[in-house]
């Protein structure tokens, strides 16, 4: 279990930049326009012989009356109530403001151990200024250059020194690797996030009717029953003709990197409005990526399970997406709840039929009976011969057929031995790999 370091302070004073650099790795979306991190954002970081947990937040403004920013501050505070000691960041540069002053009365209020780091100081000059940061009356004022890596170790010396001072239990959130992972992908305002917070119980990511309030993916840990998950809340992915914010790329990017970080993609779809283009799209992404996947159609507040609305939509659902017929489609209410118990049990069989192998000597007496229903058309005049089959892995479920014509096993047939596996061995909510090997010589 591991202590908890959160970083906090006023927008656009370096957080998320500061963040990459203490966890050694480009996390964090990075830009000049305040505001940008939203949501907290955790990583790992390790400093002579002590490991931690590090938190990225939205910046602070405790003046500020906008709803979004509100919630910001409430990710901030849930973030503050985690940590074992707190980095508040300031800005060398720009000097010592009034909203400073107010983020420094919060933590002064909080109680927790503060290190204060003030940030763009570049050169000598930036870190002379940065002595006027000792008005705030937190100790030790430790300039640093988040960008150029300046003074980061004397950071991370002092960081450590309190880890060790305070021997801190650890968060909830550690690095546990054996957890199942889940990611929540779809278009923007798909009830990704609301979904996230219902799970885990808590206000753990923003919900906000602006579209696209999520941008960096953000890891989660869900209790159910006996199991335990790691959801990645992920941004919405638009048309590539939508997104013309460099911001908005980077978040769309992170979103199918995550998809190749998965096991079991749960692509959301609201109900309410049905299945588009881009959530074809991006169901064709998970498929692509080999991950098993589950197709929640969210808001069935507003289209009840069963109603004709409902019919309607699932049948236009289904054709939209048939391709990925085999990913199983259950309704469910954030808002109310309807539903939601059906999300685990459903996760879990897609994650098992994506897990599982199945014996050769069962795979080829089904063979067998598949081609002595169904042949394989001759090709160039030249008879097509299935002598074998093995699954060689699994994540997801892959098959090597044995023949004596590999470019002679025409789509359709494949087609028809992947729907006759399925039909078999069921493998729900996971994709099939084929392939076809020529014999070797003399075989």
């Amino acid at each position: 279990m591991k202590p908890v370091v959160c970083i906090v302070g006023r927008p656009n004073v370096g957080k998320s930049t500061l963040f990459n650099r203490l966890v050694g790795k480009r996390v964090a979306i990075v830009q000049n326009d305040p505001g940008v991190t939203r949501d907290r954002l955790y990583g790992e970081g390790d400093w002579d012989g002590e490991e931690f947990v590090l938190i990225d937040t939205g910046g602070l403004t405790p003046a500020d009356p906008s709803s979004l920013s509100r919630s910001i501050q409430a990710q901030a505070e849930v973030a503050l109530d985690e940590a074992d000691v707190i980095v508040f960041v300031v800005d060398a540069r720009s000097g010592l403001c009034v909203q400073d002053s107010e983020v420094a009365g919060l933590l002064r209020a909080g109680g927790k151990p503060v290190v204060l780091a003030a940030n763009k100081a570049d050169g000598p000059q930036q870190e002379l200024d940065a002595t006027e940061f000792y008005e705030l009356g937190l100790g030790e004022v430790i300039a640093v250059s988040a960008q150029h890596g300046r003074n980061s170790a004397d950071l991370l010396d002092a960081v450590v020194a309190v880890l060790r001072a305070r021997a801190a239990p650890a968060s909830d959130v550690d690095g546990v690797e054996d957890l199942k992972r889940v990611a929540l992908v779809g278009r923007p305002n798909a009830g990704k996030s609301s979904l996230v917070n219902r799970l885990i119980g808590q206000e753990r990511m923003l919900v906000d009717a602006k579209p696209g309030t999520t941008r960096d993916p953000v890891d989660s840990i869900w209790e159910t029953g006996k199991e335990r998950y790691r959801v990645m809340d992920t941004a919405g992915l638009r048309r590539k003709r939508s997104v013309y914010l460099d911001m908005e790329k980077i978040a769309a990017l992170k979103a199918i990197r995550s998809i190749e970080r998965t096991q079991v993609a749960c692509l959301l779809v609201d109900a309410s409005v049905g299945a588009m283009e881009q959530d074809a799209k991006i169901a064709s992404l998970c498929q692509n990526a080999g991950r098993a996947m589950v197709i929640v159609a969210t808001k069935t507040d507003l289209v009840p399970v069963g109603s004709p609305a409902w019919k309607t939509m699932l049948a236009d659902l289904q054709d939209k997406l048939r391709f990925v017929s085999y990913a199983p489609v259950i309704g469910l209410s954030s808002l109310s709840s309807s539903g939601l118990a059906k999300l685990p049990r459903t996760i879990g069989r897609a994650f098992h039929h994506w897990d599982r192998r199945v014996a050769t000597s069962t795979l080829n007496s089904f063979l067998e009976e598949a081609i002595e229903d169904h042949h394989p058309a001759a090709h160039r005049g030249r008879e097509v011969k299935l002598y074998y089959v093995a699954q060689v892995s699994v994540r997801p479920p892959t098959f090597i057929f044995s023949t004596n014509s590999p470019d002679g096993v025409r789509t359709d047939y494949r087609r028809y031995l992947s729907n006759r596996i399925r039909d078999a061995f069921g493998f729900e909510g996971t994709p099939l790999r084929l392939f076809f090997r020529k014999r070797g010589k003399g075989k």
